[in-house]
């Protein structure tokens, strides 16, 4: 992929249903958010209805106090990028509030879970270094520039193979979602410090990011969250073995290509093979001093719940415990649920918990707990709220409501062969 610059971007104009400058007011849950555009630069006013703001951005973190911190479970940010949408594509600004939605309605929130469960109000965004220590900056500077033209035309693709789009406040919503997964970092980082069992992060953030490669933006994703937070982890924080699991249906190329000569981080993607971009094969391990610490699992389509319970225990488990990571960083996406539109897996919601539920319960084993999830896709807008609740269950402790969400009846037999073969496969490559 050449170098991103404002000259090679694909520039068309597309229709939108939302403004791309003025005001937009956007209900989410119990919460009003006022988004104002200016000259392509994002501003925020967050107005209290019945409960409190969904984010706030650039005034400096606020980090949750030791007391918060001894009491907290889970510790979420979230970020809705609410004027980065595109009418009628599936990664949409419907997506985060459906999420948040369902957390209220669920009792799963600050609001209702008290001490145990914090969302972190104050986050700044991303800055360039942040953004930079994964993507060249001709392409940061490059994507900055051209918002501008968003402004005018209304909506640009700056790349064609997803197509990723942008609006005219795609820039400034990336770097704030981008900000909400750092401070999620320092946040459990900081609680890893003061008890053993840390809390665990979970940035609710769109546009997702596994896509992005360090060049420019790809499949939906502006800039890689995951990798930025692994970067400013070890930079930060000087947690310098960074382990990246992602179960996203789609293979996280841009996340493999951001390491896969670096030693230091593992990164781990089991997939439906064949699904778009098309890489993540067997044999893509990393390279010079990397290589070995790159692992990709495609997965026969149909592949689901007794696919991926083997998965973890035959592959991820051992991978992290020779790994002996600082940290845990998840790359969380939703779409391989049976319900989803965008591909042909068979995870269900139960599936979801049993990986959260796990994931959290090696970073005990292995790192005092520190672990971050990031939101990557899921297009379906109840598989992707019920999964995402049942998740926050299972990192809560509490038991799962999967049963009530998930219908056998959808199901099919998994292509349990050819699973076997692939996990047998792997096994062999990684000597496992």
């Amino acid at each position: 992929m050449v170098n991103f610059s404002p000259s090679s971007m694909h520039l068309h104009k597309l229709t939108r249903t939302s403004p791309s400058f003025g005001s937009a007011f956007f209900l989410v849950g119990h919460r009003v958010l006022d988004i104002r555009v200016r000259n392509g630069c994002l501003f925020r006013k967050n107005r209290r209805c019945f409960g409190a703001s969904i984010s706030c951005s650039g005034v400096g973190n606020d980090l949750p106090s030791i007391e918060q911190l001894s009491d907290a479970r889970v510790i979420y940010s979230v970020a809705p990028s609410m004027g980065h949408n595109q009418e009628s594509h599936p990664e949409s600004h419907f997506r985060v509030p459906a999420i948040v939605n369902a957390l209220e309605e669920m009792q799963l929130s600050s609001k209702f879970r008290g001490s145990e469960l914090i969302e972190l109000q104050h986050f700044e965004p991303a800055s360039v270094d942040d953004i930079a220590s994964v993507h060249e900056r001709a392409y940061v500077s490059g994507l900055e520039k051209v918002m501008n033209q968003a402004v005018e035309k209304g909506l640009i693709l700056v790349e064609g193979s997803g197509p990723t789009y942008a609006t005219a406040t795609t820039f400034q919503e990336s770097i704030i979602a981008a900000g909400a997964g750092l401070a999620l970092v320092d946040s459990v980082v900081a609680g890893s410090k003061i008890k053993s069992d840390a809390p665990t992060g979970f940035a609710l953030i769109r546009p997702p990011g596994h896509h992005a490669v360090p060049q420019g933006p790809m499949g939906f994703c502006i800039f890689g969250n995951v990798a930025i937070a692994a970067r400013h982890a070890q930079r930060v924080h000087g947690l310098k073995r960074v382990f990246i699991i992602d179960f996203d249906v789609h293979h996280g190329n841009g996340t493999n290509d951001a390491f896969y000569n670096d030693p230091d981080v593992f990164f781990l993607s089991f997939h439906q093979d064949g699904s778009y971009p098309g890489t993540g094969k067997f044999d893509e391990v990393g390279s010079g001093d990397g290589e070995g610490t790159t692992l990709n699992l495609p997965l026969p389509g149909g592949s689901g719940d007794t696919a991926i319970r083997t998965v973890f225990d035959e592959v991820i488990a051992p991978c992290a415990q020779r790994f002996k990571p600082d940290i845990i960083l998840v790359s969380a996406g939703y779409d391989g649920h049976v319900l989803d539109p965008l591909a042909n897996l068979q995870y269900t919601t139960g599936t979801y918990y049993m990986l959260a539920s796990s994931i959290k319960q090696l970073a005990r084993d292995l790192c005092g707990g520190r672990c971050v999830f990031f939101l990557e896709g899921g297009y379906n807008l109840k598989s992707l709220s019920y999964s995402v609740a049942d998740t926050f269950r299972a990192l809560l402790g509490d038991r799962s409501l999967a049963s009530e969400f998930d219908d056998p009846n959808v199901l099919y037999e998994e292509p349990s062969t050819k699973v076997k073969q692939a996990i047998q496969r792997i096994k062999h490559i990684h000597s496992l």
